[in-house]
């Protein structure tokens, strides 16, 4: 006679899964917790810009998101003032600056009727 082997039940089956699939995991953040740990932040940062912000976030933020917006503010007007300084040491006032492009702009329209004229006068030479 030959003995009848057990079948294995379908709960025995999900028990066995379920703890291949723990411990493969563990093995996995034994080897690689940095990754890991990327991961959990990239979910983490992925579910919460899909959740809509709450009124109390908005509430708790708008103090922070101030002084956020006054820091920057101040350090691009002191950015600008600091590089007004600098140019006018330098001697480069807007003044200058406009003349400069007036005559650099003025320079190269000379230059185009000058080379204009060369090339209507050689076409007449041609005849």
């Amino acid at each position: 006679m030959t003995e009848a082997t057990p079948s294995i039940t379908p709960r025995q089956r999900a028990i066995e899964a379920y703890e291949g699939s723990r411990d493969r995991a563990v093995d996995g953040l034994d080897k690689a917790p940095l990754i890991a740990l990327a991961g959990g932040l990239a979910a983490g940062a992925l579910i919460a810009a899909l959740l809509p912000r709450t009124k109390a976030e908005t509430k708790a933020m708008r103090p922070a998101a101030r002084r956020v917006r006054e820091t920057a503010r101040a350090a691009m007007d002191a950015a600008r003032e600091t590089g007004n300084e600098r140019l006018n040491e330098l001697g480069l006032t807007r003044e200058k600056g406009e003349d400069t492009i007036r005559s650099l702009f003025q320079g190269v329209t000379d230059a185009a009727k000058a080379s204009g004229q060369a090339a209507v006068d050689a076409v007449k030479n041609q005849r």
